[in-house]
């Protein structure tokens, strides 16, 4: 008993560290995209866009920001990344695991459960990783738009310039009235006065302590349906598509008679995992554009004040503003990152697994 006890911890260890490498080294690649795809997610209803579209906002970002722009609040999406991947290894090999035990007792540790089974334990780990990764990608998404708002001098900095009572210019707050906020400021925009700086956007503890104040602890939470359809369905696809072609090749290979089915090899990996990274993203991209959306609306709004609306009044008002088309805004970009990024989570995966440290 305590020896199975003990090599089931080993083993959840091991699907802890792999899975978080795996995610942090999906990360680095992937995250100057993602910036991309947040800032065209978060462009407000019934305003012009400040971006035509992707290779735009590449451009302004680049010109404006340097290279640090695309790199904006990397801390916070690394944290998430590692406990992202980790969270969802270990909850999908738990997940099959459990349905063995339950449904297929026959099954030793290395079968395969038939694909049904496998979509669902892909769902199960997205749904339980999602209450983990609002809060998260909550901070990473302010973080990741706040210079949109800096850099427009025309219209406002981080408060709107009706509730500034001094400015050294157009939009621009004065360091000695961002420090003394005015007690008629409704409670949001005196907590942003108080933590943001008008020379420079706020940092990941800023933006926590802000939203601790403004919502308390459930504000970290804010756009969790979006996340969880997102989680639920995307987990479901990137594990199901990873699971069908790695099957597919495996078979090839056996049927060609060039290598034993043992397992996947290197190119079935790169393979396989970029064509999860696709079926994630077009599964249900429009609930990631939503909660982008409500996660980032408090920022952009005219007034600095978030309108605290629900996933469904979202979604209908951006359905309402733009169609359809307004749902995938950034879906080309995020696909065009997801199959690289997704290879190489999967690749480092199995690489850290064949290794069995």
């Amino acid at each position: 008993m305590a020896d199975t006890v003990s090599t089931s911890l080993l083993d959840s260890a091991k699907e802890i560290s792999f899975g978080s490498s795996a995610g942090m080294a999906g990360k680095l690649f992937e995250y100057p995209f993602d910036t991309v795809k947040v800032r065209l997610q978060s462009q407000p209803d019934g305003a012009p866009l400040k971006f035509s579209g992707p290779l735009d906002c590449f451009r302004q970002t680049w010109h404006k920001e340097g290279v640090r722009g695309f790199y904006r609040g990397l801390s916070s999406p690394m944290v998430g990344a590692a406990a992202e991947n980790a969270s969802l290894f270990l909850s999908y090999r738990t997940a099959q695991n459990a349905t063995k035990a339950l449904f297929f007792p026959h099954m030793t540790k290395t079968d395969t459960l038939p694909m049904y089974a496998l979509l669902t334990c892909g769902a199960v780990s997205g749904t339980f990783t999602s209450f983990i990764l609002t809060p998260i990608e909550l901070i990473k998404c302010k973080m990741q738009v706040q210079n949109l708002v800096l850099y427009d001098g025309s219209e406002r900095s981080y408060l709107s310039p009706s509730l500034a009572t001094t400015t050294s210019s157009p939009g621009i707050i004065t360091n000695a009235t961002a420090s003394r906020p005015s007690s008629h400021m409704p409670r949001t925009n005196r907590y942003i006065a108080m933590s943001i700086s008008p020379s420079r956007p706020a940092g990941a503890f800023a933006l926590i302590a802000q939203v601790y104040r403004d919502s308390g602890i459930m504000g970290f939470w804010r756009g969790q349906l979006g996340t969880l359809f997102r989680e639920t369905g995307g987990s479901a696809a990137w594990f199901g598509a990873y699971e069908y072609v790695s099957s597919l090749l495996r078979r090839r290979r056996v049927s060609s008679d060039r290598s034993p089915a043992s397992g996947n090899t290197l190119i079935d990996s790169t393979i396989s995992g970029a064509v999860a990274g696709i079926a994630y993203n077009l599964s249900l991209f429009p609930a990631d554009s939503v909660k982008s959306r409500m996660q980032t609306e408090s920022i952009l709004s005219a007034d600095g004040v978030g309108t605290d609306r629900g996933f469904w009044t979202v979604a209908r008002d951006m359905y309402r503003s733009g169609g359809i088309r307004v749902l995938y805004r950034g879906c080309g970009m995020t696909v065009m990152r997801a199959a690289p990024s997704s290879a190489i989570i999967f690749l480092t995966y199995e690489c850290l697994k064949s290794l069995d440290l």
